[in-house]
């Protein structure tokens, strides 16, 4: 896995606000998601530029928000949590228009902006995963299974049969170890290592 991220903040003068944090972290899960569906499509799953990719990277980014709001659970006070959520959501479907706009275009006539799309599924789907725990080791079996089967949606036929073991034994567990790293990161209060001088010489 090459995916590199960053995770730190440079500035360390003042404490950062959870909308903050929470640019970061959409960031992050854009990213990830991403690399997601390149590792999908090395793995010969089809997923064609176009409306088709756009809806499988809409599962997959809800699945991670639905995830990071549960991380956020464990380590933030219900304000904060709430403030932090919201902002990441709105955040995700900010990055996510701009690059449906490049692909895509702007909606069909009567349909919503993208951004607003996104954010109904978030809402939408939130009762769905509301349904399933998630402890110290992340979300459970079922949780995971049901991205697999929204997934299945949006996979041609010769591919669904497998998509929910790609997600849990592959996917899923690597693109949570990088959003975790990457939540601990934003988050962490500990001071950032000064960065050695650069040397020249003569």
């Amino acid at each position: 896995m090459a995916l590199r991220i960053k995770n730190q903040w440079f500035n360390e003068g003042r404490p950062k606000t959870p909308r903050e944090n929470a640019s970061a972290i959409a960031f992050i899960t854009w990213r990830v998601t991403q690399n997601m569906v390149k590792q999908m499509r090395d793995a010969k799953f089809d997923i064609d530029v176009g409306p088709q990719y756009f809806a499988f990277m809409r599962e997959v980014l809800v699945f991670l928000c639905q995830v990071v709001d549960r991380m956020a659970f464990e380590r933030m006070t219900g304000e904060q949590r709430a403030e932090f959520t919201s902002a990441l959501v709105v955040r995700v479907a900010e990055i996510l228009e701009e690059s449906e706009q490049e692909w895509l275009g702007e909606p069909p006539p009567g349909q919503e902006r993208w951004r607003n799309q996104f954010i109904d599924q978030y809402n939408a789907l939130t009762e769905g995963y509301a349904e399933f725990g998630h402890g110290p080791e992340g979300p459970d079996f079922g949780f995971v299974r049901y991205l697999g089967s929204r997934l299945e949606e949006v996979l041609p036929e010769k591919d669904r049969h497998w998509v929910k073991d790609q997600m849990l034994a592959y996917e899923v567990p690597e693109a949570l170890e990088m959003v975790k790293r990457g939540l601990d990161g934003v988050l962490s209060t500990e001071p950032r290592p000064k960065r050695r001088a650069s040397m020249s010489g003569e």
